[in-house]
């Protein structure tokens, strides 16, 4: 009899009585319908896997014809290799048959590598069988005796929200964005992180860093490691996150869907997510992910693709919350709403946009006399517009109190799926106009959109809004301060109006940002 066992500790973190953990890691990165970027390559890609030990008691070899085979079934064979390094210290390969009896008491370790995420085909659980196999005579098989079996789950992929530490920031140089970066330059070194900056040779003109990808990582009590999420956008950008992304430590994942189906509501200013939250007692400790989409009676609205909801549904940690988002142009989430830290209450402050609050301030202004302050005074090429025109306009206030309902309907979604309170939003004033966009009227901001903005712990880089001017200092970026400082972060303004304002972004939408991982880790949250 010879008695054996998987061991299911794994780096010495025990997850549940029969669950490990294993990851697409090393040079093995899930791209769906690419190819896998490079197979195994050596023993140095050891320490990114899993270990598996087999710890045996029995004899000191088996009798004639005995064997121990490791199997797995054929669909989970296709999402996970094992690997067992000969004394010699040369790769065996992928066991699908005998394993070697070493006897006695001793250890055989095995090396498991994930070869894809979890998706809507696959819940992330793997199993691997060992069978004690005995045979009967030569001209039949053998047959299994015993067999034991160990149980991994693939590790999600994980999204980091603007409370976590930033590493560095990404942008692009363009021949007409000089301001903007010295905007960012001036920003990211005073606040002491990292700028990387993607040339126009690799950015081909396409400044739309967020638009492009996502970052996120991977976690293992033994090693995590960044993981860039590649939209499916595919413009002169798309090159950008596999070429000088992806690398050693550094993985690399996509979606690929029909290109027909493929919309302006896959880009990743469509894709952020929450910190940490409890919504009716259930803890959300990795946060939400967010997500833009049509309202659901809408006959001509456009969707996030169905693959990248898929794929972010099955990671199950952070539970996806879709908004209304398809009534602007660009029709992106991070146009009407971000999270910045907070000293109080639930760590962060929800801001979103309001017209009714840029209406508001707007009529103080006129009240007190400033009505023929101007908008957009000084700008090359762009009208001013005075308080007192804003106020005239019927139209316009009509089209505001058309973006009011829809911010108003994502304000209660998200109060009710992030267990918010009115306490927790603060309400930007921001106004927008409309404009007719393949022959549906869609908005987009009438000036530039401050809750487009990137978070660098206390700091926050906001778009310029070049708002009317009151005893020298533009009452938008005033009341903007007021709003900030009472949660200790510092504004700071850039000029995007030319490069990005007017090309329908701002400054979230051409920056991007690593962040350090969680500290909490995945295996705890209850699924």
């Amino acid at each position: 009899v010879v008695n054996f066992v998987f061991d299911k500790f794994i780096s010495g973190a025990r997850l549940n009585p029969l669950v490990g953990q294993i990851w697409p890691l090393g040079r093995m990165f899930d791209t769906c319908a690419l190819k896998h970027y490079l197979s195994f390559c050596g023993c140095a890609d050891l320490k990114d896997m899993s270990l598996m030990v087999l710890r045996t008691k029995g004899p000191a070899k088996l009798p004639e014809g005995y064997k121990l085979t490791m199997h797995i079934s054929q669909g989970d064979a296709e999402s996970i290799r094992v690997f067992m390094v000969k004394s010699s210290g040369n790769v065996l390969g992928v066991l699908t048959r005998e394993v070697p009896y070493v006897g006695g008491s001793e250890e055989v370790h095995f090396y498991v590598e994930g070869r894809r995420f979890p998706d809507k085909d696959f819940n992330g659980l793997i199993s691997i069988n060992l069978s004690l196999l005995e045979p009967i005579n030569q001209a039949l098989p053998e047959t299994p005796i015993f067999t034991d079996k160990v149980v991994f789950r693939v590790a999600p992929w994980i999204m980091t929200p603007n409370t976590l530490e930033p590493i560095e920031v990404f942008v692009c140089s363009t021949s007409d964005n000089k301001k903007f970066l010295q905007g960012m330059r001036n920003l990211v070194g005073g606040s002491g992180y990292k700028l990387k900056i993607c040339h126009e040779y690799v950015n081909r003109g396409d400044r739309w860093m967020q638009d492009e990808l996502e970052f996120g990582y991977v976690d293992a009590p033994h090693h995590h490691f960044p993981v860039v999420l590649d939209s499916p956008r595919d413009r002169e950008l798309n090159n950008f996150p596999y070429n000088v992304l992806l690398g050693p430590d550094f993985g690399y994942v996509t979606r690929v869907p029909h290109r027909r189906d493929v919309s302006s509501m896959d880009s990743f200013g469509n894709l952020e997510v929450s910190p940490p939250v409890t919504v009716n007692g259930k803890e959300y400790p990795l946060g939400r992910i967010i997500i833009g989409v049509a309202f659901p009676t809408a006959t001509k609205g456009r969707n996030m693709t169905k693959v990248v909801q898929d794929f972010l549904w099955a990671q199950t940690v952070q539970e996806p919350v879709a908004l209304f988002s398809d009534w602007l142009v660009v029709g992106h989430v991070d146009e009407f709403m971000t999270f910045v830290p907070a000293p109080d209450r639930k760590g962060f402050r929800l801001l979103l946009t309001s017209p009714d609050a840029g209406y508001k301030l707007f009529r103080g202004l006129q009240r007190d006399g400033h009505g023929k302050a101007k908008l957009f005074d000084g700008l090359h090429d762009e009208k001013p517009v005075t308080v007192d025109e804003i106020l005239d306009d019927e139209n316009l206030e009509a089209e505001n109190n058309y973006v009011q309902s829809c911010v108003d309907w994502n304000r209660d979604v998200l109060k009710r799926e992030l267990g918010l309170d009115d306490e927790d939003i603060i309400d930007l004033p921001i106004l927008f106009k409309m404009a007719e966009d393949e022959g549906v009227l869609r908005a987009m901001p009438y000036y530039p959109d401050m809750v487009n903005m990137i978070v660098l712990g206390k700091n926050l880089g906001i778009p310029k809004p070049f708002g009317p001017k009151v005893n020298g200092h533009c009452a938008l970026e005033a009341e903007m301060c007021r709003l900030m400082d009472g949660l200790g972060l510092k504004c700071t303004f850039i000029d995007d109006f030319a490069a990005y304002h007017k090309l329908l972004g701002e400054v979230h939408c051409g920056s991007n940002v690593r962040r350090k991982a969680f500290e909490f880790k995945w295996w705890n949250v209850e699924m």
